[in-house]
Parts: C-alpha cells; structure tokens; sequence
C-alpha cells in the first residue's frame, strides 16, 4: 500500500506481536483446524490460546467474543505471551514426525516460523519497551467504528469495553516504554497516542450518532472521556523529554536475524544490499526511457512531477470505482490468475476518524460472514494549503499502481485466494514478505503481461509505466534505508536524502518515509518479498508466461508463509532458502 502517512508502519509492530493481517471473507471459507489427528487437536488448542493472549488479533479476524478486551502489557502479561509461542513451538517440534502428513509437516514449519517471528519482535528488538508504533496499531478501535460486523448499539457496546479498558493499558504502555527515546519514537508517539485522544470524543463519538439509547450515550461519553484524558498523558509522557538523534538501530547482527526469523532469508547483509541497489538502477534505467517518451529532456523530479498532475476531474474515489472493473477484466482475458468467489471491494472516501493512509483496504477476518472488502481513499487536509492539497491527490497512473497494490490482483485477491487455503494458518497468518511482496509484484507483473498496451498512445503507456515505477522506487529507498538506518550506521538525514535523490520523491514523503524506517525495520518486505516472488516465477515456469496463471494460483493457494517455504514446496526442494 503507497501511503504518504507513516501508519502502515505502526501495524508493523502489531502484525509482528499479534500475528497476521486482515483478511477477506468468502462464502466458501470454512474456519476448521482439528481434522480429529494429533496435530489438529495440537492446532485447535494452539488458536483457543492464541485468541486469548493476542484478544485485539482475534477480534479483527471476526472473534467478537474478544471485543473490547486488549492485551496484557504488564511485565507477567508479556511474560506469558513470550512463554506461550515458545511453548508452542517447543510443542509443535515435539510431535512425532512419522504421525504428520507431509501438508502438515509444512504447517507445523509454517507455525514455527510465526511464532518465531513474533518472539523476534518480543525479545529481540524489545519492541514493547522501546517503540511506541508497537501499541498504536493494536489499540486502533476501527472494527467497532467501520466495519457493520454487528448494529450500531452493538458495536457501540464493544467500544465502550475498549475504551473503559484503554486507562489501564495506557498505564501499562507508560510504565514499559523509557525514555529518552529517538525523535521520530517520540513523534510517532505523541502523535499517535495524542490523535487516539482527539479521535475518542470527536470522530468516534460522531461514528455513533444514529444511536438514541441516551443510557448507552451517557456512558460512552464518561469512558471516551477517561480514556482520552489516559492517551493525553501518555502522549505528554512521550514527549515529555527531547527525542535523540540515534537511539533506533537494531544492529547488523539483529537485523541479520530479524529477516531470517521473520521472513526465512538467509542472505548476507551484504549480498542483500548489494541485490537491492540492482533494483534501484534497473528501476531508475527504466524510468528513463519512459520520460524519455513522456517528458524528454526533463529531469527525472520533474518527469514525475508531471505524471502526478494529470489528475481525474471528479477526483480519485470516482477515478478508482473506474479502474477497477477494467483491470478484473484484463485478468480474465488475459488469463493470469483465478479469481475466486464472487466478491468485489467496494470504493469509498475513508471516514473523517481514519485519514492517516492516503489509500487503503479494511477486509473482513475469516470468520466474519457478509461482510465488504473496502478499497478506502482520502481526501487531502482541507486545513492545508492548496498547494499541499494538490500534491496530496494522486495521478490517475499513480493510483492505477495503487489500484492494482490493493485490489487487482493485489491484497484483495490474495485475501480471496489465502481464505481459501486448505491450512488454517494460510487463512490467519500472512505474512508481511507474502502480503507486501505479492501486492508490490503485481503492479510489475500487471505492465509486463500487457496492462500498457490498453493505453491510446505511446506517451499514454509511458505515463502509466513511470507512475508504476513511482512506486517501484520508493520501495527501493525503502529497502536500501531499513538497511542502512539499522545495519550501517545511516542518519535519519541520509536517508531522506536518499528518498529525495536517488527514487526522485517529494520533500515531504521522503521525510516521512525516512522516519518510519527507524521504527519499521521491516519495510524492505515490500521489495525483498517482490524479488523473491518474481525469481521463484521464472524458475517455475522457466520463462514461459502461458504457466503464468497455474504459478499465480499455486503460489496463492499456501496463504502466506515465509517465500522460502513456498519456494522449496514448489520447486521441490529440500532445503527452504531464500533466492533473488
């Protein structure tokens, strides 16, 4: 998802510490994990304890007996999240392997590798007693406000648990997290907690006007009050003392270790960061050529800067309602990849209390029954300049980049087919690798199989093609800062310039995207999981694009473990590692 706000980042840190993303749901989804074998009943009591440990997890994979509860952030609360995946882990090993089917023996590592994942996060990094973005994501109440799971009154119940429990958490939050802290924690933070405060009794309060039960209004009124007043404290702690230059880096052995045990690459520092600037060159020789077509003479800055101007007249939600029938329909004719069931992501403008993400999509867990996918794009500020306001909308051919990221045959797709996996952990746990890498590969894969050639005119399809690799770019910066920012000793500073320099972006995002690299260690994923999908394809298919579509779906169909495991699955290997 290209996000001009740095709030993808945050969900990191909950992704990382509650495990798994969002899912689609689908007619055809059936929720099952004990199959009456020894590593069902294994897996069917794994989940029951998980959900308890990971409530706000559970509740946004349709859980909703969880509402309204959040984790126990004391010292013996995350004590026992840490202890229960290692238990697990030590569990799930300690089955005979001679009982497991080979499908569940690929489950087990998929497991392992989740929980060992998480437990980076837990221990390794220490997120919850160093980074702020590792609470925001978790305490985000979005489910009770956007998503019709339940009526109003309903969902109005659940937020007033959560906000009557939010006090204690802040406290908890307040009490893990020292200080000083790096400036852009310190932002991150104030802004975050501090925004949670505003938003409780201005926007969510408005979320619930339709309901007259004044009982019900009264008390939401008293617990979005305590609640607000607990993340104003929080906020005013964190920025209570001056952010530090430094402070943010993992270390290049830590970071070494973060993308083996979350994402099972194998790679030296070194030879991935060598591979990263290789996509850098090839992205910035084939930008180009196409401002060559597009826009000759002009520097690439400029070149870009006109892609983005060329805006729809009725703005972008109207612009991607109509982008989005076209590209199903260049799927189905061209053939590249099923497409599942019969849902459709909706297009809306995001709520007023939601408009951090310049795009996104909210998709319903896998439990949850009839609910829409929503493709979310917002506004600009109208408290900013015009000037700003414009910058802020995108170019039709930057948000066809974004349209294809998020809908077809990005996450939405990918959510329809990972709904229907045959293993439970491909419908709960995927990937940041998988999810990010896939989405992010197919706005390439969509230009190679022919999407610009549907454009009017040379120039038209080198329009498209440079706001496809606008996005390809900022990957890039993204990739080479994480690190840099944590293995190599680069300033906040160097990065952004990098952003500025190198991948031609804006003042502003590149100031932003700087800064979430401090706290979002994980963000070369996007690129990383890209090149390791697009290695894997011409492996399989051995260069022939007719298997193109039998790659597409195989690849979907294990939900999303680490690309390594889907690698040696596939191509029949028997040790999983990572090839670029």
């Amino acid at each position: 998802m290209r996000l001009k706000q740095a709030a993808l980042a945050v969900s990191l840190a909950a992704l990382a510490i509650t495990g798994g993303c969002k899912k689609v749901d689908s007619d055809n989804a059936v929720v099952a994990a004990n199959d009456g074998s020894e590593w069902g009943s294994f897996v069917e009591t794994f989940l029951e304890g998980y959900f308890k440990v990971n409530p706000t997890f559970a509740v946004y994979q349709g859980k909703h007996e969880f509402d309204g509860q959040l984790p126990d952030w004391s010292p013996e609360g995350i004590k026992a999240a840490i202890d229960y995946r290692k238990k697990a882990i030590a569990d799930a090993k300690a089955i005979d392997a001679s009982k497991l089917s080979d499908a569940q023996k690929f489950e087990r590592d998929y497991l392992v590798h989740a929980m060992e994942g998480e437990l980076f996060f837990l221990e390794d990094a220490d997120m919850l007693h160093k980074n702020p973005s590792a609470y925001v994501g978790v305490l985000d109440p979005n489910v009770y406000i956007a998503r019709p799971y339940a009526d109003a009154e309903t969902r109005m119940k659940a937020f007033i648990t959560y906000a009557n429990n939010v006090p204690k958490a802040a406290e908890q939050i307040k009490a893990n997290l020292k200080l000083p802290m790096p400036a852009t924690y310190v932002k991150i933070g104030t802004a975050g907690f501090g925004g949670f405060a505003d938003y409780y009794t201005g926007d969510a309060k408005k979320a619930f006007t339709e309901v007259k039960d004044a009982e019900l209004q009264k008390q939401f009124d008293e617990a979005a009050t305590k609640a607000a007043a607990a993340m104003k404290d929080l906020a005013g702690y964190i920025g209570s003392q001056p952010g530090t230059d430094g402070g943010y880096a993992l270390g290049a052995d830590k970071f070494a270790k973060m993308v083996l045990k979350t994402e099972g690459v194998n790679v030296s520092l070194d030879e991935l960061e060598a591979i990263g600037r290789a996509d850098l060159k090839a992205n910035q020789n084939a930008l180009a050529k196409a401002c060559g077509i597009y826009a000759p003479g002009a520097p690439m800055q400029d070149c870009m800067t006109k892609m983005g101007m060329n805006k729809a007249a009725d703005g972008p939600v109207a612009e991607a309602r109509r982008q989005l029938p076209p590209l199903k329909k260049f799927l189905i004719d061209k053939d590249i990849v099923s497409i599942p069931g019969t849902e459709e992501a909706k297009v809306e403008e995001s709520p007023p209390y939601n408009r951090q993400n310049s795009a996104y999509i909210d998709i319903p867990g896998p439990y949850e029954k009839g609910l829409p996918s929503v493709y979310y794009i917002s506004p600009p500020d109208p408290t900013w300049d015009k000037a700003t306001q414009d910058g802020f909308v995108p170019g039709k051919y930057d948000l066809l980049g974004t349209s294809v990221h998020e809908v077809w045959p990005g996450h939405f797709l990918n959510f329809l087919h990972s709904n229907r996996s045959k293993s439970i952990f491909g419908k709960l746990f995927v990937g940041y690798a998988f999810a990010e890498g896939w989405a992010h590969y197919t706005e390439e894969m969509m230009m190679d199989a022919g999407l610009g050639d549907t454009t009017a005119s040379p120039e038209e399809a080198a329009e498209m093609k440079i706001g496809q690799l606008s996005n390809a770019l900022l990957r890039n910066c993204r990739y080479l800062s994480a690190i840099g920012l944590h293995a190599r000793g680069m300033t906040v500073a160097q990065s952004e310039q990098l952003f500025k320099t190198e991948c031609y972006q804006d003042a502003g995002n590149s100031k932003q995207q700087a800064a979430r690299g401090t706290y979002d260690p994980a963000y070369l994923n996007y690129t990383m999981g890209k090149l390791m999908i697009r290695k894997l394809r011409d492996d399989w298919t051995k260069g022939d694009r007719k298997k193109w579509k039998a790659f597409h779906d195989e690849f979907l169909s294990y939900g999303g473990p680490p690309i390594p495991m889907v690698r040696a699955a596939m191509m029949k290997e028997k040790e999983a590692k990572a090839v670029f």
